[in-house]
C-alpha cells in the first residue's frame, strides 16, 4: 500500500484490523474506508474514543496529537486488504486460489470446481453467492466476495484446516473496492460480461475495465482462461502477465466441447473426444462445465477424472432447481436477474419444450439498483414467454409499482395482451399455479436461492421454491 505519511515513528502492538467503528477494541487498527452509504473518515474520533491504536486513512483529521498512531494512505480500500492479508500471514499464498469473474456462470462454475475437487478426496474452500465452505463446513453467504477481513479470515480458516484450494467467485464490486488486494491467485476465469450493475458502474465500458482488473494483476505464475466466445474475452486479458488459454463451443478455445443433446435429463456433451451425460441443462452449462473442465485440466487434474467427476455433479442451488406436481406441472426456480440470463434461461426452456404447453415466467427487478435492464428483461420475457407475471423482486426501498411500471415500458403494444402485474410476489406464484394446466411449465427468475424478500430495508423470509411447492400442490388437488 502507498503510504504518504505518518504522525510518528513509534512502533505499535496492534489488536485486529477493523473498518467498522462499532467493532473496535483496544488497541485495534481503525481502516476509514469511504463506502457508497458512508464514510468511514466521520467515525474517527469514536474509533479513538474506543482505544484505537492505530488510524488508516486518507484524509487527516484536524489532530493528530496524542499516542494513536495516525498514518495516511492514497488509497483505504486497497490498504484495508492489504493490511488484512498481512494480519491473517498472507493465507492465499498457502492455497491454489482461483478466482471466477464475469456478470453470469460465476456461482455454478465454483460450485463445480469445488464439488469435483472434494470428490476426488481434496480439501477445498468455496466462496460464492450462496454459501462459503471450508471443505464441507458450511458458513452463510452474505455478499458475493466478501470483506478483506472476512474473506482473509476464511482463507486462513481454509489453509489451517487442510484446504489445498479455494474456488472464489469475484464480483465487479469487489474489485472497484479493491478487496482481492495482496490476495495471490493461482488463476483466474472469465466466463463473459453482459448487462449488469450500471446502476453503481455508471457505464457499460467502466465495467468491463473494472473486471479487467482482475486479469491485470494476475501474477505470472497464474493461469487466465477466457470465454473465447465472448468478444470481451479478450479485452479482459490484453496486459496480463498470466498464461492466457481459452475454451469455447464454437471450435475457437484451447479446451472446445460440442453439444449432441440439450434436454430436460441433462447435457449430452463431447469434450477432449469423450461423449458424456451431465446432470445439468442448457446451452449455458455447457459453458460453466466447459469451463470447471479446463480449470481443473489447467490444475493437473487427469481428465477422464475431470469428466467423470463433473458427470455426477448438479449446480448451485436456485439454478434450474425445478419441482413437478402430481398434475404434471413443471415449476422452474432460478436465480436469473440480469437480461442475459433471462434470456439464456427462457432460451434453454425453449429448446426441451414440446411447444403444446403454456410457458409462464414471473419475474421481477430488484429496487435500488440498475433501473436500464428493466424495460429490456420485460422485452425477453414477453417475447419468450406465452404469459408473464411481473411481480416484485427485492423492491428495497422503491414501490413495487414503479419496478413493475418501468419493466412494462419495454415490452412491445402487440404482446402486452400476456402480461399481468402482481406486485404480491407470493400472489404472483400463485396466480401462476392457478393458471397452469397439466404439461404446462412456470419459470419463477430473479431470486433463486434466496430465503428472504427486503422490503423497506427489511428482510422477510420468502423462498420461491416454497412458494411453488405450496401452490402447485392446490392447484394439483384443484385439478
Amino acid at each position: 500500500m502507498e503510504v504518504i505519511s505518518r504522525s510518528d515513528d513509534r512502533e505499535r502492538a496492534v489488536g485486529s484490523v477493523v473498518f467498522d467503528s462499532r467493532k473496535v477494541t483496544e488497541g485495534d487498527i481503525f481502516v476509514a474506508v469511504k463506502g457508497t452509504l458512508a464514510d468511514g473518515h466521520h467515525f474517527i474520533d469514536t474509533a479513538v474514543q474506543k482505544g484505537a491504536g492505530v488510524i488508516v486513512c486518507e484524509d487527516l483529521p484536524e489532530d493528530t496529537s496524542g499516542e494513536v498512531l495516525f498514518i495516511r494512505v492514497k488509497d483505504s480500500h486497497n490498504a484495508l486488504s492489504m493490511m488484512a492479508s498481512s494480519f491473517f500471514n498472507h493465507p492465499s499464498s498457502q492455497l491454489d486460489l482461483v478466482g471466477i469473474t464475469g456478470t453470469n456462470g460465476k456461482t455454478t462454475t465454483a460450485f463445480l470446481l469445488h464439488g469435483l475437487f472434494t470428490a476426488q478426496g481434496i480439501k477445498a474452500g468455496l466462496i460464492s453467492t450462496v454459501i462459503n465452505k471450508i471443505g464441507n463446513k458450511e458458513i452463510p453467504s452474505t455478499h458475493t466476495t466478501p470483506d478483506p477481513v472476512q474473506l482473509n479470515g476464511f482463507l486462513r480458516q481454509m489453509a489451517d484446516e487442510g484446504c489445498r484450494c479455494c474456488f472464489m467467485e469475484v464480483s465487479s464490486h469487489a474489485l472497484h473496492q479493491k478487496r482481492t488486494s495482496g490476495l495471490i491467485f493461482t488463476g483466474g476465469i472469465f466466463t463473459n460480461l453482459t448487462h449488469d450493475h450500471l446502476d453503481y458502474h455508471k457505464t457499460f465500458d467502466e465495467y468491463l475495465k473494472v473486471k479487467k482488473s482482475f486479469f491485470d494483476t494476475l501474477p505470472a505464475s497464474a493461469f487466465a482462461l477466457i470465454n473465447a466466445d465472448d468478444r470481451n474475452g479478450k479485452v479482459m486479458v490484453q496486459n496480463t502477465r498470466a498464461a492466457v488459454k481459452s475454451y469455447s463451443l464454437t471450435g475457437r478455445g484451447d479446451f472446445n466441447c460440442k453439444i449432441i443433446e440439450n434436454q430436460l435429463a441433462g447435457l449430452h456433451l463431447k469434450i477432449g473426444g469423450v461423449e458424456i451425460w451431465f446432470r445439468l441443462i442448457g446451452r449455458y452449462n455447457a459453458y460453466n462445465l466447459l469451463a470447471a473442465y479446463a480449470a481443473a485440466t489447467l490444475m493437473g487434474m487427469e481428465n477422464q477424472r475431470i469428466l467423470a467427476g463433473l458427470s455426477i455433479l448438479r449446480g448451485a442451488e436456485g439454478r434450474f432447481d425445478y419441482v413437478k406436481s402430481a398434475g404434471n406441472v413443471l415449476g422452474i426456480i432460478d436465480y436469473a436477474h440480469t437480461p442475459d440470463a433471462l434470456d439464456n434461461i427462457l432460451t434453454t426452456i425453449s429448446d426441451f419444450r414440446s411447444g403444446n404447453e403454456t410457458l409462464i415466467t414471473v419475474f421481477g427487478a430488484g429496487g435500488d439498483r440498475d433501473r436500464t435492464k428493466r424495460p429490456v428483461m420485460g422485452r425477453i420475457a414477453s417475447i419468450k414467454s406465452d404469459k408473464v407475471i411481473i411481480t416484485s423482486d427485492n423492491p428495497r426501498s422503491e414501490y413495487p409499482e414503479n419496478i413493475i411500471n418501468e419493466i412494462i415500458k419495454g415490452i412491445d403494444p402487440e404482446l402486452k395482451h400476456k402480461v399481468i402485474a402482481v406486485p404480491d410476489r407470493e400472489q404472483a406464484i400463485k396466480t401462476a399455479c392457478l393458471l397452469a394446466a397439466p404439461r404446462d411449465i412456470i419459470l419463477v427468475a430473479g431470486k433463486g436461492h434466496e430465503k428472504y424478500q427486503e422490503i423497506k430495508g427489511v428482510k422477510y423470509p420468502f423462498d420461491d421454491r416454497e412458494m411453488l411447492e405450496k401452490f402447485l400442490l392446490v392447484n394439483t388437488n384443484r385439478t
